[in-house]
């Protein structure tokens, strides 16, 4: 994808004002990027960033090398069936839960499209993306799908699309079991006697702090938590809690659930009719 790749966005939430946002940042051509949506206020913000905007998705797809579908799941079909695409057009799909063959239907058997499972953090450029392409995804057109969710945070090809029910488990999910922790930690801490602007200060940097260390470092998470578990002391007592009440066969029933849904989600989404 260059700067003046032309890009639209079928939808202008949060999602797709940080995918927008990312690739203003990374020096794309404002001139390039539309974005269509009903909603007239996030409209307003981007245009004020020099995006084109409009409320009319056929005019929005008219000319886009690349259309980025950002519409609820629930809508979806029946936003995607009546936009006049044609087949050299990519479409990425940033819908959690609608599988490809529901995509195909929709579009065209020849259209080209990147199904994605991006999660929360990308909306502070710090998220990880997971793209699935389908056989019609050339290789520039790969590498098109890429440098967009690149622009917010970091991402994987997965070599099967049922691995996207893994990754919603692991990573789409996955904020919300730190916030999870975090939450328990600094109600914790409060309990301890700390007050709740101290409690919640040692807890987000702790945790930002324990990532950096993982991803910056070459140490793997299970050698970094011997390293700081002495024998007898107040982190082995801690852990040892955790391990009584089989906290790790917690968190694996916990992201197989989180895959269960995930895959009874896609045959939800892709049995409804959007016409």
């Amino acid at each position: 994808m260059t700067a003046s790749t032309k890009v639209t966005f079928i939808g202008a939430g949060n999602m797709a004002s940080s995918l927008i946002s990312g690739l203003l940042n990374n020096g794309h051509d404002p001139s390039a990027i539309c974005a269509s949506d009903p909603a007239a206020a996030p409209l307003a913000a981007l245009a004020e960033r020099g995006i084109a905007t409009t409320d009319n998705n056929t005019e929005a797809v008219a000319n886009a090398e690349v259309v980025v579908l950002a519409v609820k799941p629930q809508v979806l079909g029946s936003v995607t069936r009546q936009l006049p695409l044609h087949a050299s057009q990519l479409v990425v799909s940033i819908a959690a839960g609608v599988p490809l063959e529901s995509l195909q239907a929709w579009t065209a058997a020849t259209q080209p499209i990147v199904r994605c499972m991006p999660n929360t953090p990308a909306l502070v450029g710090a998220g990880v993306t997971a793209l699935y392409a389908n056989d019609n995804v050339a290789a520039e057109q790969r590498e098109q799908a890429q440098r967009l969710l690149t622009a917010a945070g970091k991402t994987v090809w997965v070599p099967e699309e049922s691995l996207l029910d893994a990754v919603t488990a692991v990573s789409g999910s996955g904020p919300a079991y730190f916030f999870y922790l975090m939450e328990a930690m600094i109600t914790a801490g409060e309990a301890l006697g700390l007050d709740a602007a101290t409690a919640t200060m040692l807890t987000v940097e702790t945790a930002y702090g324990a990532a950096r260390m993982v991803r910056e470092g070459q140490t793997p998470p299970r050698e970094l938590r011997e390293n700081v578990t002495s024998p007898g002391g107040t982190t082995q007592r801690a852990l040892s809690i955790l391990d009584a009440a089989d906290c790790k066969g917690i968190i694996s029933a916990a992201l197989h659930g989180a895959a269960q849904r995930s895959a009874e989600l896609a045959k939800e989404f892709g049995s409804n009719d959007p016409a």
